[in-house]
């Protein structure tokens, strides 16, 4: 009913699972992950429970191939089960089990330049899904965010046939220490489309928006709020009802209303957000 990928970043330090069905809310049932641990994907008739466990194993010590031969070994039913694992160390292992429906099946490996990955998909339209998913991964610039790797190469699995019933959810979960909103978790991503005539693409939009709203700038691409821009930025604010008499308190301010805040650098400003501020302070 579903097709993956579970992977690794060439450095180690993000882990995550895109995935899409003919099934709803894909995403409440399929992927786990935990920074520094590992990532999983429990499909075909789904055991929810691997997911749990198998971010246990991780976090015990079992490599993939291990969490994986431990999870069917005790699993009654695991001819019906598919799972992909991959762990933080880069190993990598996908399962198929026998009574999964056609077409059923999955590859591994790691990238040349060292990004660790499992693909696995069932009842999909045949087995150029996985193989459209793992050339699109194999052939990504590697200087493109991962996450964004992730999701190109399961649009290329959905636009290669994907789910052979149809299409309904798909999901992006992206972990990694401290990545998360306010640095207060592991989650840099966790998206998902419920019930949509064509998820991915959907899902594609709203990591847009989710980048856009919380990706975290680089203070050295930021510009001063001095002179003649300060000026700007301090009448765009006033014209929106920021008065502050501090112009970092006054954009706080308004970056809040806007969901912006992650983008926030003392005494200077994003060119997004600058551009944004332009674009609803001259409506």
């Amino acid at each position: 009913m579903t097709f993956s990928i579970v992977a690794r970043s060439e450095d180690g330090t993000q882990l995550g699972v895109a995935v899409a069905s003919k099934f709803l809310a894909v995403g409440a049932m399929v992927p786990a992950a935990a920074a520094g641990v590992g990532a999983v994907a429990t499909q075909a008739m789904a055991n929810l429970a691997y997911r749990r466990d198998g971010l246990a194993l991780l976090a015990e010590g079992a490599d993939a191939t291990g969490t994986v031969v431990t999870l069917t070994g005790r699993d009654v039913d695991s001819t019906h089960r598919q799972v992909g694992v991959v762990d933080a160390a880069g190993g990598s292992h996908t399962f198929t089990g026998s009574s999964c429906l056609p077409w059923a099946g999955g590859v591994t490996g790691v990238t040349g330049a060292g990004a660790a990955y499992a693909i696995q998909g069932n009842i999909l339209t045949g087995p150029e899904v996985v193989a459209a998913v793992e050339t699109s991964w194999r052939g990504a610039d590697p200087s493109t965010a991962f996450r964004h790797r992730l999701l190109a190469a399961l649009l290329a699995g959905d636009r290669a046939g994907g789910d052979s019933r149809g299409r309904q959810s798909a999901a992006l979960l992206v972990v990694a220490p401290e990545a998360g909103y306010g640095g207060g978790s592991d989650v840099l991503v966790d998206l998902r489309v419920d019930d949509h005539a064509d998820p991915v693409p959907e899902l594609v939009r709203l990591l847009d928006i989710r980048d856009m709203l919380f990706e975290r700038p680089d203070p050295e691409d930021c510009l001063p709020l001095q002179n003649g821009l300060g000026d700007e930025v301090r009448g765009l604010l006033g014209r929106l009802g920021h008065h502050d008499t501090d112009l970092d308190r006054a954009l706080g301010g308004w970056a809040g209303v806007e969901n912006l805040e992650e983008r926030l650098v003392p005494g200077r400003i994003d060119p997004l957000v600058l551009d944004h501020l332009r674009e609803v302070g001259t409506a």
